[in-house]
């Protein structure tokens, strides 16, 4: 897939984006319980993104499965309603700005229902059924919901990211994945050539890379991915701060970028994740050379 003559701008993270806005986000459910509490939130929260210069939305779908929404009590009629409703007000927030912008849907790793950390580990004890299953319900509901990519994402793990490349192959969706890494290997310690050369082998995967990972990682993720893989390149670190999983809360001081660093290593696809705000997506857009419409 040709992503065009400059690189594609992201949008940052969505759950920073709807706290500075005053929704609270302390529940397993994190930001996914406001696709049925708060759906204006979750659009409004997109359409800051887009008017900062955001081409591509990511769906606030990443936190929402069968059996987290069962855990806390939800049945599964609404995760499937909290499924498809994460691409439609992102579709929303995309005609209200205008433009041609376009929607991923949000393929979040297995250890995201756990809420305590584990997207930062992996090695879940599953078998590769097991994770089959669990992300085949959601891709079902998700693809149905016709998203313009699949944002398979912040996948901690080599076996877990094989397991998705599958599914995602019987699908009719372009898509992307991207892992969460720890320097040159995966957060479960895989090395990262390995992980990138899943992508290699997908037709459907159109790019491979790293989000929700140190921005001091990203640089040297870059040209490796582009070299193993292929394909072009997906990056949306974090802000540069560290999540404590134990407090549920980021320490440390922001140090996001070099974003002409990412360009001048061949990055196609840019952007930011946790507590990368409007602010930082609109400076990035600005370094990409990319006016936002209207």
């Amino acid at each position: 897939m040709d992503f065009g003559a400059r690189p594609v701008v992201l949008d940052g993270g969505l759950s920073n984006q709807l706290a500075a806005d005053g929704h609270d986000l302390s529940g397993s459910l994190w930001s996914a319980r406001l696709l049925l509490d708060d759906p204006e939130a979750i659009v409004a929260a997109h359409e800051a993104y887009f008017r900062a210069g955001a081409q591509i939305a990511t769906t606030a779908s990443y936190q929402v499965s069968f059996e987290g929404f069962a855990a806390a009590g939800i049945d599964a009629a609404k995760a499937s309603e909290a499924l498809r409703r994460s691409v439609e007000l992102a579709r929303e927030a995309a005609a209200r700005v205008g433009g041609g912008l376009r929607v991923a849907a949000s393929v979040g790793p297995y250890g995201a229902i756990t809420a305590d950390g584990a997207e930062y580990r992996g090695r879940y004890g599953l078998s590769k059924a097991e994770l089959a299953g669990f992300h085949r319900k959601r891709l079902d509901v998700l693809v149905d919901a016709e998203p313009d990519f699949l944002a398979v994402e912040t996948i901690p793990d080599l076996d877990e990211a094989v397991v998705l490349a599958e599914l995602v192959g019987e699908y009719d969706v372009p898509a992307w994945l991207s892992y969460t890494v720890d320097g040159a290997r995966t957060r479960a310690g895989q090395p990262l050539a390995e992980a990138f050369a899943v992508a290699a082998g997908s037709d459907r995967i159109v790019a491979t890379g790293v989000n929700c990972s140190s921005p001091h990682d990203t640089g040297a993720a870059i040209a490796l991915a582009a070299r193993v893989s292929g394909k072009p390149v997906v990056v949306y670190p974090n802000s540069g701060q560290e999540w404590d999983a134990e407090t549920r809360t980021w320490r440390g001081e922001p140090a996001f970028g070099p974003v002409a660093d990412w360009v001048d290593r061949g990055a196609r696809l840019i952007g930011g994740c946790c507590q990368v705000g409007p602010d930082q997506i609109r400076t990035l857009a600005t370094v990409i050379g990319w006016t936002p419409p209207g």
